[in-house]
């Protein structure tokens, strides 16, 4: 077994096509079939096979999928970090973030990092909770501004909260029944039209339920749309939405109601995966983080709505 026939099986496994597994790793479709044959000898046993014109893991593949994602997430690991103690490469850190979070909390971070090592190699990655946690385990991101649910974290993850955020209700003109104090209920929102996120957004999961809570189903106008999709259509009028306060700050033309006691609310935190040592790039973005998120806390600026966990 060689540590590139795992590479071109996960990326059978993860594409369930074998010509774009070989674009994908950068060899041809037969070099890739030849070595994933190689890798069923070596192990005595097949690993993919055809279900209805589809390619589908057998059993040993299945066993074999999770265990080839750590051996590959490890070897990265332990040559990023030689190569960054001895020198021969600048580092790199890969971080994730929902879509509020990439555009409120992550640049100036992100900036703060850049000016102490202007010569590691940053990436970022932005989407839902979910999402970021599927990556997270997969190898494909060092650390993610997550938003915890209310279950906890994966086990397969080491998150620590960082912030509590309050969400607003999102609109183009005043939404029926505020109180006098400016504030709505959820149950206000029963038959306003909703403006939804797509699947994978903690923010579809967080309206869902507290409007299931409050003893009624949404009426959704427009469902599915990433954050600047969804508040562009609160501005074209098409619905209400719940948004974190930090986002339409800057979108002068939303109106913003808060939600009255106890509202909704959602922890921030910062994840990793919990079976793999972290670089000292991705040690060094954390402890910034931690850091710039305290030092805002203890001047007062933190965004309304957001407090130090």
């Amino acid at each position: 077994m060689q540590l590139h026939q795992l590479r071109y099986f996960v990326a059978v496994a993860e594409l369930r096509h074998f010509t774009q597994a070989a674009d994908l790793v950068g060899i041809t479709q037969p070099s890739l079939s030849k070595q994933i044959h190689a890798l069923e000898a070596a192990l005595g046993a097949p690993l993919f096979e055809r279900v209805r014109g589809r390619i589908a893991l057998t059993a040993a593949g299945e066993v074999l999928l999770p265990l080839a994602r750590r051996i590959l997430a490890d070897v990265d690991t332990a040559t990023r970090e030689v190569q960054e103690l001895v020198g021969l490469r600048r580092g790199r850190v890969r971080l994730g973030a929902t879509p509020s979070l990439a555009t409120s909390l992550a640049p100036p971070v992100l900036r703060r990092f850049r000016d102490a090592h202007p010569a590691v190699d940053l990436r970022v990655e932005e989407g839902g909770s979910q999402d970021l946690v599927r990556d997270l385990l997969r190898g494909g991101l060092d650390l993610a501004l997550i938003i915890m649910p209310a279950q906890g974290a994966d086990p397969g993850l080491h998150a620590e909260e960082i912030l509590r955020e309050s969400l607003v209700v999102a609109s183009l003109a005043e939404v029926p029944g505020a109180s006098a104090a400016g504030e709505l209920r959820v149950t206000d929102l029963r038959g306003q039209p909703l403006v939804m996120f797509r699947e994978g957004y903690d923010l579809r999961d967080a309206t869902l339920q507290a409007c299931r809570e409050a003893g009624f189903e949404p009426t959704l106008s427009v469902d599915g749309g990433e954050m600047d999709a969804v508040l562009s259509f609160v501005e074209a009028g098409l619905g209400v939405a719940l948004v974190p306060g930090m986002v339409v700050a800057r979108r002068p033309g939303v109106r913003v109601t808060r939600l009255a006691p106890p509202g909704v609310r959602r922890t921030i935190a910062v994840a990793r995966r919990r079976d793999v040592v972290p670089t000292h790039a991705g040690r060094e973005l954390r402890r910034i983080l931690v850091e710039y998120v305290r030092e805002a806390a203890g001047r007062d600026d933190l965004p309304p709505g957001v407090e130090l966990r």
